[in-house]
């Protein structure tokens, strides 16, 4: 299979900067650019270089999920997975639609092009505040526990250099980092990050990841699943920790590297996304020490399994609703056959 590279992007508006900047660069490199609308969206949303999927193309795709996913929700970027998987892609790369590529093009090109490769890692066992490897500034990522934050990350000048297998990759966003309310109504924006440096997360470091600037190799497609019945700003947290807690069984380190996009933020009420955030400042650490206890098995053939186990988990907390497990078969299902199509 020759190397292909998908945008995943979801909007309800008309091309932003970073859909036009994106859009260009899919013209310019035959890289396939997949942008999944909802209701809100343009209906005369027009952008040359990418494949708009408005909701009548949504509903006319031969996807279970499509018809069942809730509208109005970012779970519909979970289309777009699919639709890029469909296409054959052997690499996707994910954003948001106010994430504005750097002008060298490193969004493109600075990520590993390699699952494989030499990083420092941490192999501490417990929560790691990654943001402070890469600014001597105070800031965590959105998600982490706040308890954990009274506690001093391990000493980086003791990680060692090892050579990891890494199918996830998270890119860090400068200006406008993904933090969560909290820091948005004590501190003051914008940041940058150091340039130049990537970290590991090995077994049994804990960190959320977001969907903003992320990287995903084929071994770690069926982790792209995002949850729908849950809070708005936990549902890339929330599939970041079943993520992770899955990659250990494969071997797997959590990459994360310097920033190659400028946030310029959507507008958000703070105050709105506090709220929403509530689930995972009172319930993050638990689902940590839970996802810890789990049985889980490593290997491919058991990816599904392991899926479905992690998200019956949050669903027995209360976290997740019900509803998601029969998405989450409607995506196996999908994931199945559309991985089946291209091969």
């Amino acid at each position: 299979m020759s190397d292909q590279t998908a945008v995943v992007i979801t909007s309800i508006a008309h091309p932003t900067v970073a859909v036009k900047k994106i859009a260009r660069h899919a013209i310019d490199t035959g890289t396939k650019f997949f942008l999944i609308g909802d209701v809100p969206s343009p209906k005369d949303f027009s952008q040359e270089g990418c494949e708009f999927y408005s909701m009548e193309r949504q509903a006319a795709s031969d996807l279970t999920f499509a018809a069942l996913c809730p509208k109005r929700h970012y779970a519909r970027k979970n289309i777009g997975y699919l639709e890029a998987i469909r296409s054959g892609a052997t690499r996707i790369l994910e954003t948001d639609d106010d994430n504005i590529p750097f002008e060298d093009n490193a969004f493109w090109t600075s990520f590993p092009r390699e699952m494989e490769i030499p990083v420092l890692e941490s192999d501490a066992s417990r929560w790691v505040n990654v943001y402070s490897y890469f600014s001597s500034e105070t800031i965590w990522p959105r998600g982490i526990p706040l308890e954990a934050l009274a506690t001093a990350n391990p000493d980086w000048s003791e990680a060692k250099t090892k050579m990891v297998v890494c199918p996830i990759q998270q890119g860090l966003a400068d200006e406008n980092p993904d933090v969560d309310a909290v820091y948005r109504l004590t501190r003051t924006l914008p940041l940058n990050f150091d340039a130049g440096k990537m970290m590991g997360l090995g077994r049994g470091s804990w960190c959320p990841f977001n969907s903003q600037n992320t990287v995903f190799w084929p071994e770690a497609y069926p982790l792209l699943y995002l949850p729908a019945y849950c809070s708005f700003r936990m549902t890339d947290i929330w599939r970041s920790f079943v993520a992770q807690r899955i990659g250990w069984e494969n071997g797997w380190t959590m990459l994360f590297y310097s920033s190659t996009v400028i946030q310029e933020r959507n507008d958000h009420s703070l105050l709105k996304d506090f709220a929403d955030e509530v689930p995972g400042y009172l319930n993050n650490a638990a689902i940590g020490k839970a996802f810890d206890a789990l049985s889980l098995r490593g290997g491919p053939e058991h990816m599904m399994d392991n899926l479905r186990i992690c998200y019956e988990k949050l669903v027995s907390m209360n976290l997740v609703g019900k509803e998601e497990l029969p998405l989450l078969e409607a995506w196996i299902q999908d994931f199945v056959a559309v991985r089946f199509s291209t091969n």
